[in-house]
């Protein structure tokens, strides 16, 4: 995951700004004081507090503050496959809680992002990241769950994402816990994630297996096993199938 921008913006007065995504970028822009108008793909909404915008990569975005009009809000621009899994299928503008955690996360990434480069913790940055999105995923859950995602979906996501770096993680696991056949967990999984649960659990395994390849000195035996793929030959393959180069060549870069 990368942040690009991170900050807060108070408007009082008139403004005007465009925006269009880049591939796989991600606008979150959440309103937290007054109201402002917005324009996402040619559709104009009226944004109040507490909604929260995300602009997907390749959507064209305008905002407007009226002269006199108080607005104020969290933007952050941030790409990755971890993010893109999480809200690719997002609505454009919800209404969710203004919690303390949220805006807590926000203000953190912002006071790290000022920080002078050399004094900056990028481990501590991607944790901030995962545990912002994460708060806003479930945000976005409580709130529009209906049209969103349905709730046995979402406890499927919860339960790979806690379970597939485990040795013996199966489908047919995944299945019971959610009292359906194994068809059927598969195909409504596969309908509204778009992504099989396989895949899913493997991008899972690949995004824990980048963080220790960084962060750690460990063998990339042990990672493999300690990620979920049960052997390195497996992790190889897997591993250059997506990124096109082996675990080796990556970590030698990163």
């Amino acid at each position: 995951m990368r942040i690009d921008f991170c900050g807060y913006s108070y408007h009082d007065s008139l403004f005007h700004t465009s925006h269009q995504s880049r591939f796989a970028s991600y606008l979150f822009r959440l309103q937290t004081e007054g109201r402002s108008q917005v324009k996402v793909n040619d559709k104009i909404h009226i944004v109040e507090k507490g909604d929260l915008l995300i602009i997907k990569p390749g959507e064209t975005y305008e905002l407007y503050v009226e002269d006199g009009q108080q607005s104020g809000d969290f933007h952050l621009y941030c790409e990755g496959e971890w993010i893109d899994t999480r809200f690719h299928q997002a609505p454009t503008l919800a209404n969710i809680t203004l919690e303390d955690t949220v805006l807590d996360l926000w203000h953190h990434l912002i006071i790290e992002g000022r920080r002078p480069q050399k004094e900056r913790n990028s481990e501590l940055t991607q944790y901030l990241l995962s545990a912002l999105c994460v708060s806003l995923e479930r945000s976005l859950d409580k709130k529009t769950s209906t049209i969103y995602r349905p709730y046995v979906v979402t406890k499927m996501m919860r339960y790979i994402e806690e379970n597939a770096t485990k040795q013996g993680f199966q489908v047919q696991d995944i299945a019971n816990l959610s009292n359906l056949s194994v068809s059927r967990c598969v195909h409504i999984f596969k309908e509204h994630v778009h992504m099989t649960i396989i895949e899913y659990a493997q991008s899972i395994r690949i995004s824990a297996a980048i963080n220790q390849m960084k962060y750690t000195t460990m063998t990339l035996e042990n990672i493999s096993h300690n990620c979920g793929f049960g052997s390195y030959s497996y992790f190889h393959r897997v591993f250059k199938n997506k990124f096109g180069v082996s675990p080796s060549s990556y970590r030698k870069k990163v």
